[in-house]
């Protein structure tokens, strides 16, 4: 007989608790397939195939959306053309800045106005081109500050990296070698907003992890009856429908993040045999609100650090200015994601953002532990039903409270 913690105790050091994240699974299969049904017996199916088609064509035989993106081809070439300018010395360093931000700033305004300006793009259509070149955006000037660094350098070289044995196995390319059609078009479909001169890659793909990841990738109600309350600012039953939406909507944004940072980026990651995969860590352990922001979105935060965070620590800005314009930069391109897209811009997401700067502060002062996780999860939960509420709310008064076939169906 010694002394021993029980098991459930934090102190007795016991961390396998495989088996109750199972039981949690099939509670939660069960309580979705009970509601599913229920939902299913009410309402019927909802899902139309024909109306889930017109959330990105308005117009079968007309793509607007998809031009848009075949388009931005055209800001790649001229980022290559300029590197290659730079690389020969036919133009200076001031030119090719000049260059660079004229075309990072088309980048952003040009789907812009098209988007608003062509009634042809619906919202869904509008919102994944602004997305395609958003991330264009990052991906170029990521680009563009690795390729002045290598030419910074005095004796050029790639960036330094840890060898392995499938690097061993690849040629390794050296500036200005890397300023290929080749080398930018992969940088541009793989799965990392930060470029680099030599990524790791895995020696082969893997067809079965392929075909897993493929698999995985293949509320109306609510938010129709959210309407009236919000209408008529009726706050119990706004209280109400908010509680009801905050469910789904997590469950949705959760299969989100499992379809998109998981089974996605990892299929594209194979079949490029794209090495580095680490695209989140464990945000669901958050004890702070930091935390969780750093590690959901491991492209987005590495591509902040580098490019952005760290460059204003060194011209002197302190870590709380610096941390302060991450978060508006962030704020910003959230609110341009989706007001563009809607055509409509009410700042629910810019404020969202932005009100995540004092929750954290709030957040890390007040609780620790369990208490922060929880409060981690609540904000997560909770907030992002506000601002989906907000918008539906806002496009239903601006483009639909006049429809007399959604007025009745409301």
């Amino acid at each position: 007989v010694r002394l021993q913690e029980s098991m459930l105790s934090s102190a007795s050091g016991f961390k396998n608790y495989r088996g109750i994240l199972n039981w949690c699974v099939v509670m939660l299969v069960l309580s979705n397939a009970r509601l599913f049904l229920e939902n299913l017996l009410r309402y019927g199916i909802l899902v139309d195939p024909i109306q889930v088609v017109s959330l990105f064509l308005k117009d079968p035989y007309s793509w607007p959306a998809a031009c848009l993106v075949i388009v931005s081809n055209v800001f790649i070439f001229v980022a290559l053309y300029t590197e290659r300018k730079l690389a020969m010395g036919s133009i200076s360093e001031k030119v090719g800045l000049l260059i660079y931000i004229f075309n990072l700033t088309v980048i952003l305004c040009f789907p812009m106005v098209v988007v608003l300006k062509l009634p042809s793009i619906t919202p869904v259509g509008g919102a994944f081109a602004l997305g395609v070149y958003t991330i264009l955006f990052l991906k170029l000037y990521s680009y563009k500050d690795v390729n002045r660094w290598c030419r910074e350098r005095t004796q050029v070289k790639a960036r330094p990296s840890s060898p392995s044995v499938s690097s061993r196995m690849q040629s390794h390319v050296s500036y200005p070698g890397n300023l290929s059609l080749r080398d930018m078009y992969y940088f541009v479909f793989a799965p990392t907003l930060c470029y680099e001169l030599n990524f790791p890659r895995s020696e082969s793909i893997r067809m079965g992890f392929l075909l897993r990841r493929l698999f995985e990738m293949w509320m109306v109600p609510i938010i129709r009856s959210s309407m009236k309350p919000l209408q008529e600012m009726d706050y119990s039953r706004m209280t109400e429908r908010l509680l009801r939406l905050a469910v789904p909507n997590h469950l949705i944004w959760l299969i989100f993040f499992y379809c998109f940072f998981h089974s996605s980026m990892n299929f594209v990651a194979e079949l490029l045999r794209f090495g580095d995969r680490e695209f989140y860590r464990d945000w669901w352990n958050s004890e702070t609100i930091t935390y969780f922001w750093q590690n959901w979105n491991i492209p987005v935060h590495k591509w902040c650090l580098r490019h952005f965070y760290k460059p204003l620590l060194r011209i002197g800005a302190g870590k709380l200015l610096s941390q302060s314009a991450v978060f508006f930069a962030s704020a910003f391109f959230h609110e341009y994601l989706v007001s563009v897209p809607l055509r409509m811009f009410r700042l629910w997401a810019f404020m969202g953002m932005m009100a995540q700067l004092p929750l954290a502060w709030f957040v890390a002062r007040f609780l620790r532990g369990n208490y922060g996780n929880a409060a981690v999860w609540l904000s997560l939960i909770i907030g992002q039903p506000i601002a989906v509420l907000m918008y539906v709310h806002d496009y239903y008064v601006t483009h639909c409270q006049d429809d007399p076939t959604i007025s009745e169906a409301l």
